[in-house]
């Protein structure tokens, strides 16, 4: 017995989790359908490596920055009313973009994408609209459970590249869009927030100034900024990758891709229900010595598409297992209250984590000899270093402490 058995099941907690990791699958859909397009931006465009990089990252980038204030508007407004409002926020810039990749405008697609970070900053919502319906002891699980939304970033590489050949460009993000609304619609009529939440009427900008005082707050960012934003930049470059190292045309770099996202989508929920089981320190540090090691076998560029299959799935499950193990961390230690400012940063920190490395995979690539080994070098090192500072620096709790939903505090 670990004495949450005697907790009541508060009524509509599933339902509520089911329809945040919906609204979040449809959010990174829409957020990666420029990334997923690649290749076809590439071709069309006649972009640059470096070009692509750019155009890629753009929409990480803002939606990075704005899971800051996305999180912090959550313990305001709610979950219900900032889901709805991502959700319809990302319509205009998705048809935006496709108006500019139908008249060949890269400075369109460019800024479209750059508006287009406003559906990436869905993560920042779920994340304490889910903590609040869960005890602490189960709050590894629900942010698992959750995190597997990013599984529209598999759903945005498989479908989008064929979308496009077989209904055309523009017709493809009509698609997007009228998901987008779709999923609002189902929101606005459907979700509840959990009984026990309450708004926190404190001005946002004193909240974000008081989780960046909150020591817990940057030892997440740096451990977020390496797992997801390692996740991040893979799913968001390895379309490109794949066709400049391994020839691949882009529907089937794009199902490959899928199948990397999948990998980390089933792992991270493991890797909360694990961190609830075992304690987040673990499981962090075993998925980061996963990712240093398997960084060193890509760069070693393996033959034979089973091998190299192998290795970026086992990759994307590491990243996946560490993405969960950090977040079950963020919400056991956030005192109650400051879950979504503090989750709003580190989700903002993971998600900078991957805006940089597509540029820099872009900048250094070799066409010569068609080689990213810097990019990759250069992600076994930042492993290695988040490994030591989990193992040094990271003290303090490793399991969750069993209290009554609601009555979480700051750690003492």
């Amino acid at each position: 017995m670990d004495g949450t058995e005697s907790q009541p099941v508060p009524a509509g907690r599933t339902l509520n989790l089911v329809l945040a990791t919906v609204a979040s699958v449809v959010g990174f859909w829409a957020w990666n359908s420029v990334a997923t397009l690649g290749s076809f931006y590439t071709q069309q465009l006649q972009l640059s490596p470096a070009a692509t990089g750019v155009l890629v990252a753009m929409p990480v980038f803002v939606g990075s920055l704005g899971r800051i204030v996305v999180g912090a508007l959550t313990d305001r407004y709610g979950g219900r009313a900032l889901f709805t409002f991502v959700l319809l926020a990302a319509i205009p810039p998705v048809l935006l973009v496709a108006f500019g990749g139908t008249i060949d405008s890269f400075a369109v697609v460019l800024g479209a994408g750059l508006l287009l970070g406003v559906a990436g900053t869905v993560f920042a919502v779920g994340i304490p609209f889910v903590s609040a319906w869960y005890e602490p002891a189960r709050r590894g699980f629900a942010t698992g459970v959750f995190g597997a939304g990013m599984g529209g970033t598999a759903l945005a590489a498989f479908l989008n590249p064929r979308l496009v050949a077989w209904i055309g460009y523009f017709p493809t993000h009509l698609l997007i869009a009228g998901l987008l609304a779709a999923t609002a619609i189902l929101v606005w009529f459907l979700m509840k927030e959990a009984p026990g939440w309450t708004a926190s009427n404190a001005p946002v900008l004193p909240k974000l100034a008081d989780a960046a005082r909150t020591a817990v707050t940057w030892k997440m960012c740096f451990l977020y900024a390496v797992v997801f934003g390692g996740f991040v930049s893979f799913a968001t470059y390895l379309p490109t990758y794949l066709r400049d190292v391994y020839s691949f045309d882009p529907a089937g770099a794009g199902a490959r891709t899928a199948g990397f996202a999948l990998a980390a989508v089933l792992a991270r929920p493991l890797g909360g229900v694990l961190a609830d089981k075992v304690g987040p320190k673990p499981v962090v540090i075993a998925a980061l010595s996963g990712v240093a090691v398997l960084g060193w076998v890509v760069n070693l560029y393996p033959e034979g598409e089973v091998q190299a299959g192998l290795t970026f799935v086992a990759m994307a499950a590491a990243l996946g297992l560490g993405a969960g193990g950090v977040f079950a961390w963020v919400g056991v230690l956030a005192p109650q209250g400051k879950v979504g400012s503090i989750s709003g940063v580190v989700s903002a920190a993971g998600g900078l984590g991957g805006y940089f490395p597509p540029l820099v995979m872009g900048a250094t690539y070799d066409a010569a000899t068609r080689s990213y080994s810097i990019g990759l070098l250069l992600l076994v090192a930042t492993a290695l270093v988040a490994l030591v500072f989990t193992i040094v620096a990271v003290q303090g709790r490793t399991k969750p402490r069993v209290v009554p939903p609601g009555l979480a505090g700051p750690r003492p």
